[in-house]
């Protein structure tokens, strides 16, 4: 697989840096070990201009070029998830019930390589902005990175980042201009009756009957008051109610998440759901509190900078192996926030066969981590030559 051969060259250091952080996985903001373990490889590589605290543990590293120049921003996310880890890998989570299901820590570790190169070579004008992201599983990192305004602090002019597929052949980018991933709200429905005996249901007020029939209503959002052609998902994840065969409990739970690329049917789904829980609780004679939660919103790919992603990974691993028009998926990410804030564009980047993300028996694939950061330094060599 065609990557620079001087990345190439320090490949098994980038897969033991891996192999390392996928061992002590850490969790939202709290990237403490995982931050430190990122700025003592950049201090390896000479790189001092290194901010840390942002969003509690995010990490920013300016690398300087040869010449005078604007600033491109290179994101990679270190966070890992709440999942009980099962490869039976020798470098397995030390940590019970935490693992890196997601592949974060190969993101980290390409954009650590592209860092080492970069900061060997310095081909190119401006800067290089590295972005080490905590939070992107749950608390939107990203979200709060931009929020404590490191575009601006930092002077970025657009911004890019890679996420791993696997099921996807190894080696191969996938992109596309405008939307790519789906905006992400969650519901969580609270309900509350009158319990008592199983076996007396005329003295109790069913918050079980009445979470069923919400369930069901909201179901019917999309069938009844979206339009068909157009993207949206609404799914009922969550029920919990009740703690014995013979009681009818006090309250009821619903929780759910709802995906979405327009704004203006996200408006529709939320307003729909407070009807459909408001009129439901008062047909059952209980109370409902709906919290609806706006979270990420839809990662969109800026045109030209999709385009010129998508020539670099074609100079990286082949024109065969680009895809630049791939179908926008129902998943989300909080590199959104970003994009939001400066032009850019977002990858997928093949891993071969193996367990899916968020699975627990998902591992980052060692072979494509050369193959990102290659694309990473190729962009910024590209985006910004050293001689105009």
């Amino acid at each position: 697989m065609p990557v620079i051969n001087r990345i190439a060259a320090y490949a098994e250091d980038m897969a033991q840096w891996r192999q390392h952080l996928h061992a002590h996985p850490e969790l939202g903001f709290e990237c403490h070990e995982t931050a430190a373990f990122v700025v003592e490889r950049l201090k390896e590589f000479g790189i001092s201009d290194i901010h840390t605290g942002i969003a509690k543990t995010g990490v920013v590293a300016i690398i300087e070029g040869c010449a005078p120049g604007p600033t491109i921003g290179l994101r990679a996310d270190m966070d890992a998830l709440p999942i009980a880890e099962e490869t039976g890998l020798p470098y397995a989570s030390t940590v019970p019930g935490r693992m890196h299901a997601c592949g974060h820590d190969g993101h980290t570790t390409m954009l650590l390589g592209a860092a080492r190169y970069l900061a060997e070579t310095r081909n190119f004008a401006g800067r290089v902005a590295l972005i080490f992201q905590p939070a992107e599983e749950d608390g939107g990192g990203g979200g709060v990175m931009v929020d404590e305004g490191i575009m601006d602090r930092f002077d970025i002019a657009q911004v890019y980042g890679i996420h791993n597929t696997p099921g996807v052949l190894e080696g191969c980018f996938m992109t596309a201009p405008g939307p790519l991933l789906a905006a992400v709200d969650t519901f969580n429905i609270h309900i509350r009756g009158l319990g008592g005996h199983g076996a007396m249901p005329h003295e109790t007020r069913d918050p079980v009957v009445a979470a069923l029939a919400i369930a069901q209503g909201i179901q019917t959002i999309s069938s009844r008051n979206h339009y068909a052609l157009d993207d949206l998902v609404i799914s009922v994840t969550q029920i919990h109610a009740g703690s014995a065969e013979n009681i009818v409990p006090e309250t009821a739970y619903i929780g759910g998440t709802v995906r979405t690329f327009d704004p203006e049917v996200q408006k529709m789904v939320q307003r729909r759901m407070a009807q459909i829980v408001e009129g439901t609780a008062a047909a059952y004679d209980v109370a409902a509190e709906l919290d609806y939660q706006v979270w990420y919103p839809a990662t969109v790919n800026d045109a030209d900078k999709a385009a010129f992603a998508a020539e670099i990974a074609r100079e990286v691993v082949g024109s065969d192996n680009v895809e630049d028009d791939v179908t926008r998926e129902m998943g989300a990410e909080d590199f959104s926030y970003m994009l939001q804030a400066r032009p850019g564009a977002f990858l997928f980047l093949g891993q071969g066969e193996g367990a899916g993300l968020h699975q627990a028996g998902y591992n980052f694939n060692d072979a494509v981590a050369p193959v990102g950061a290659s694309f990473f330094a190729r962009l910024v060599e590209r985006a910004q030559p050293a001689q105009g």
